[in-house]
This record gives structure tokens, sequence and C-alpha cells, in this order.
């Protein structure tokens, strides 16, 4: 006979915050990266000139590409190896609120910074209850 474990809301949520995250996170990166999307800042038509509009420089956009890209890598093996959770969560969060606040530097409708809040929100709740 088996014994079948409980499984409550808690338990579940936030593996859904972990693939949204994930998903979210390369389809920003890796599909949405050259197009107009109506959250680019400061007028940006694709990802290169949203980070020069914030005054970055094209290396630190390649940097912060490939930690959001690592960190959601480990948010999926987080599904299986749940001690990673926190630790891709946390990071996640720090990258996001970095989005956030070069969203409040060019003087951004709330709109455009809207997403990035909404994955840093999830990302802080993944690093608390995971």
């Amino acid at each position: 006979m088996h014994r079948f474990q409980s499984i409550t809301a808690m338990d579940i949520l936030p593996k859904i915050f972990q693939v949204i995250i994930a998903l979210g996170i390369c389809n920003v990166w890796i599909i949405r990266f050259g197009r107009t999307t109506d959250w680019r800042g400061g007028g940006a038509k694709n990802m290169t000139e949203e980070f020069a509009a914030y005054g970055l420089p094209r290396w630190f956009m390649i940097v912060t590409g490939c930690l959001k890209l690592a960190l959601a890598c480990l948010l999926i093996a987080a599904l299986w190896v749940s001690w990673l959770a926190p630790i891709a969560g946390v990071g996640i969060a720090v990258l996001m609120l970095g989005a956030v606040l070069m969203h409040a530097k060019v003087r951004d409708p709330l709109k455009k910074s809207a997403p990035a809040a909404i994955m840093l929100g999830l990302s802080l709740a993944t690093a608390l209850i995971s």
C-alpha cells in the first residue's frame, strides 16, 4: 500500500513561480531580444537600444543577459534540486530591482516597469517560500 503525501498550495506555488520566471526571462532575452515591445525602456526598439537608453555599455547587457539566463536555468533545475530555488530567486530579484531602477532613471511610465516589478515580487516570493 502506498502512502500519499498531502500536497498543499505552498508546495506547488513556488514551483509555479519558478516556471513563470524562467519562461519570462527566456521570452525576453531569447525570443524578444531584438523585437519592439510595449515595455522597452526609454523608447528603445530592442534590447541593445534599451541598455543604451539607460546609459549602460553593451558588455553590461551581455553580462546581465547571461546572468538572467543562467539563473532561469537554475530555477528550472530547482524543480528537482530544491535548495537552488532560494539562490536563484535572490539573484533574479537583485537583477529585477536593477531593471525597475533603470526604468525609473529614464522616467518611464509605471506600465513599462510593471513586468520587472512583477518578476521582482515573484522572485522574492520564490526565495522566501522555497
